[in-house]
């Protein structure tokens, strides 16, 4: 299976969790139980995004630095720096 499938898969499970935390505050649960299931998802999307990360950096970047395009090199890293930057905040 392809690392973007197995990533899709993953976000689709996700979005079930979601959906299941929607039908926790419809039937009014107990607020502790909506945010640990809340935290459960953010943990899960965050390990999805390093996921992501990774593909980008072992095939996108790894292509611009074998390129040898000095543009496109510093393209990559600048993306990673923006995103970088966008983590911290």
């Amino acid at each position: 299976m392809q690392q973007s499938s197995k990533t899709i898969n993953r976000l689709r499970r996700l979005e079930g969790q979601v959906r299941g935390i929607i039908k926790m505050l419809e039937e009014d649960r107990y607020c502790i139980d909506v945010l640990n299931r809340m935290q459960a998802v953010k943990s899960a999307l965050a390990r999805a995004e390093s996921e992501i990360l990774k593909d980008h950096a072992n095939s996108c970047v790894a292509e611009a630095i074998e390129s040898g395009d000095a543009e496109a090199q510093r393209e990559k890293v600048s993306e990673l720096i923006d995103l970088f930057d966008k983590l911290k905040r």
